[in-house]
């Protein structure tokens, strides 16, 4: 069984959140606002491509104008010491999970070739994590992204 098969949801129509499996978007503290949006976006897009389940249908007005689809279940977002997120981004390869990554480096490129190049360039357990997203079965998320805190 695929990862897309265990997590991927069936459109539904209900009120409530029906979702089994969880989105978080984990951010070191001490960023400032406009990073922290900017690592949220990225990290997001992420998940959204690498789980294409996860998009709802395109949104319409009463107009009959057209907007883009978004991911149909909350994004949640958490902080964490630097500390937090290194044992949060082990914890999710511990399981498997799908994991995205942001790094200090990635605020003074320009580009999406540089960012992959920034992040080649270090050993994973030395990336200067400010950000990761995570998706997975809820209890799983629960415990790699165990000491973090939501996001005042």
């Amino acid at each position: 069984m695929t990862t897309a098969q265990i997590i991927a949801e069936p459109e539904t129509t209900e009120p409530g959140p029906p979702w089994p499996t969880k989105i978080v978007v984990l951010l070191r503290e001490g960023l400032l606002p406009w990073q922290e949006l900017n690592v949220t976006a990225f990290l997001s897009s992420a998940v959204a491509a690498a789980i294409p389940e996860l998009i709802g249908r395109p949104y319409e007005d009463a107009d009959g104008t057209r907007y883009l689809p978004m991911i149909r279940q909350p994004v949640l977002v958490m902080t964490g010491s630097a500390d937090v997120l290194r044992s949060s981004r082990d914890r999710v390869l511990g399981r498997n999970l799908p994991i995205a990554v942001f790094t200090a480096d990635l605020f003074a490129t320009g580009g999406d070739a540089e960012n992959r190049a920034a992040v080649r360039a270090v050993a994973g357990a030395d990336l200067d994590l400010v950000g990761i997203a995570v998706h997975g079965p809820k209890n799983a998320v629960d415990k790699v992204v165990k000491g973090a805190r939501m996001h005042p």
